[in-house]
């Protein structure tokens, strides 16, 4: 069926698809000229309101010709007036666009999109939340600006928000961001399915690409899509005080509405998980747990570095020392309460209630630059060389079981390698070097043999560096009270 789609009806779709959206340019590239807030706030005049009706048409007749013949819709969309923000899940594909250009409701985007030939024109048409990475202050910026919106009565287009921040496969939503959340008004949840026999639709971290994704769903004869208005969710008084309530709450409305549960996993748990650095983390890494447990602290991993460095600096001076729960709370300068004793729980080896906080640090490096495998290395080294800058193989053992979420590992194989004088100790510059010579260390002499069922390690059950795993899967997610497991012995 590709083969022959891809023949005959596919090249015809595109090209149909290609000549709606540079259709519609013209009439979005007018429409948006001159235009300024007062304008916006407005009701829209009468040659703009023909000016939505034709771009709705012509949308339509795009998706028309990508196999989308129908839209199925349920429920009622709410006014502005009613609710003026909706939350739309789960996000998995590009084609969630659909009911982006079917409402015209505006939508956050990154500033860099509206540069886009063509769809940029279309994006700016609708009045979108910029967000700009060059800005250090753009986060606050644009939870303002969607706050001052969500809070003019239904003088401003609805905005439309995808709460998880990222594209998953639709089997759970993830944690919802509070951002849609955080203006305390009411929302309208907006539910996606996609019941196609083969799902040529979903466009996640790992898979097919974004052109491979186009091209399959081109060649499908036939693509459903609908779309779900819930009723209003109207936040009660602690809801509104409290975003991160508010947003879970919606979740689990939408869960149930879509027939899937919920997961902890937040989109800084896939950058961290998929990180493409040299030693790229296990499936069963306990670090999503660590960094679960570092954001329930209230720290921010991306902004994390200045602390990183305060971290390590006071390590380096306890050198070996282990540390209490009190001590530890001293050392982060936070309470103690569950949260801290959980993480205390990670590294509790022996569970003699004392840990060494040089792995804290190692284990904090990697949440904060998951990419950086270097970087990570080279602190850890400066925690636990001796006073000639060197440390043994035990040392590296403990560094990177660390640094990739594990409780044991064989670093023998690795530890010879570099060790190319057999002296028994390394230096950071020794491991440098390999790793400059050897790029996959990791998969070669840590992962093929380490990890996988012939050295009788079993991945399915890894646990914390010296501490606990617990089950991300959707099925144990809302398992809250679950006793923390220990390290296997």
């Amino acid at each position: 069926q590709i083969a022959f789609m891809t023949l005959t009806l596919f090249p015809i779709r595109l090209f149909f698809a290609a000549f709606m959206m540079l259709l519609a340019w013209p009439f979005a590239f007018i429409a948006s000229m001159g235009s300024d807030e007062q304008e916006l706030e407005k009701p829209l005049s009468w040659w703009r309101k023909i000016v939505d009706i034709l771009l709705k048409a012509i949308m339509r007749m795009m998706w028309l010709a990508g196999g989308f013949h129908w839209i199925n819709v349920k429920g009622r969309r709410a006014l502005p007036a009613e609710a003026a923000i909706l939350t739309v899940a789960p996000h998995s594909s590009y084609f969630d666009a659909i009911p982006v250009t079917m409402t015209f409701a505006s939508i956050v985007m990154k500033a860099e999109s509206k540069d886009i030939p063509v769809w940029g024109t279309l994006i700016k048409y609708i009045r979108p939340v910029f967000v700009s990475r060059s800005d250090q202050d753009s986060r606050r910026k644009t939870v303002e600006e969607i706050k001052r919106r969500a809070q003019s009565d239904g003088k401003w287009p609805q905005i439309m928000i995808f709460p998880e921040g990222t594209c998953t496969n639709r089997s759970c939503l993830i944690t919802f961001k509070p951002g849609a959340f955080i203006p305390g008004v009411p929302v309208q949840p907006v539910v996606l399915r996609y019941p196609n026999k083969l799902d040529t639709i979903t466009w996640t971290w790992q898979g097919p690409g974004a052109l491979e994704i186009l091209w399959l769903t081109l060649c499908q004869f036939h693509n459903s899509v609908e779309i779900e208005f819930l009723p209003v969710y109207i936040p009660s008084e602690e809801e509104r005080k409290n975003p991160v309530l508010y947003a879970n709450n919606v979740r689990l409305v939408m869960a149930e509405a879509l027939g899937v549960s919920v997961t902890d996993y937040t989109f800084e748990d896939c950058q961290l998980a998929l990180a493409e650095g040299q030693l790229r983390l296990p499936s069963d890494t306990c670090l999503l747990e660590f960094a679960k447990l570092v954001r329930s602290l209230g720290l921010k991993p991306e902004t994390l570095e200045d602390d990183l460095d305060k971290y390590a600096a006071s390590a380096m001076k306890m050198k070996k020392e282990k540390v209490d729960l009190k001590h530890f709370s001293a050392y982060l300068e936070f309470p103690v309460s569950h949260t801290l004793e959980s993480m205390f729980a990670l590294f509790d080896e022996n569970e003699d209630g004392i840990i060494d906080i040089r792995e804290f640090v190692i284990a904090l490096s990697v949440v904060c630059k998951p990419s950086k495998t270097l970087e990570t290395i080279q602190l850890a080294f400066q925690l636990y060389q001796s006073e000639n800058g060197t440390i043994i193989e035990e040392d590296l053992a403990h560094i990177l079981k660390t640094a990739m979420g594990v409780s044991q590992i064989n670093v023998t194989h690795l530890f010879r390698a570099v060790d190319e004088e057999e002296k028994g100790e390394i230096t950071y510059d020794d491991f440098y070097r390999f790793a400059e010579l050897h790029p996959h260390f990791a998969e070669d002499y840590l992962y093929a043999d380490q990890m996988g069922a012939e050295s009788g390690l079993e991945t399915s059950s890894l646990s914390a560096p010296n501490g606990i795993c617990t089950d991300f899967s959707p099925e144990n997610a809302q398992d809250k009270n679950k006793p923390l497991q220990k390290k296997l012995n």
